[in-house]
């Protein structure tokens, strides 16, 4: 299955390398299809990012063609989830497969157990780099 073209911050990919080499997070069947996205992603410094990127602490709009919901979701890293129904991890099948897509993509994911979903990326309604926080 072909998969869309990605794009990562060179800061958000520093920080998920680092924690995927945590023991806690290696071993979870997420981690290797992150790290699968991470190497075949184009790295860009954070202010070369577009602003139609999904990336780190972006609040993102999506469907899922399966179903034909859409969410709102906050993408973050495990540490900062306080909130399933505002946020979403990057180690979970879902935030995993939305980091990197540009606003329109479409992207079929292999959820844990084998059932695949189907997401579309439909807008952003905040980006970091769009709004010039570079370090978060």
């Amino acid at each position: 299955m072909s998969r869309p073209a990605i794009i990562i911050s060179e800061l958000d990919a520093v920080r998920i390398d680092k924690l995927l080499e945590k023991p806690e997070y290696a071993t979870l069947p997420v981690a290797q299809a992150l790290n699968t996205e991470l190497d075949r992603a184009t790295l860009l410094s954070p202010q070369a990012m577009p602003h139609n990127v999904v990336s780190m602490q972006s609040e993102v709009e999506f469907r899922d063609l399966n179903s034909g919901e859409r969410y709102v979701r906050k993408l973050v890293y495990p540490s900062q989830m306080t909130d399933s129904s505002t946020q979403l991890s990057v180690l979970a099948p879902v935030g995993a497969a939305l980091l990197g897509l540009e606003v329109g993509s479409t992207i079929q994911w292999t959820l844990p157990g084998g059932s695949e979903t189907h997401l579309e990326v439909l807008g952003l309604r905040y980006q970091p780099e769009a709004a010039g926080d570079f370090h978060l």
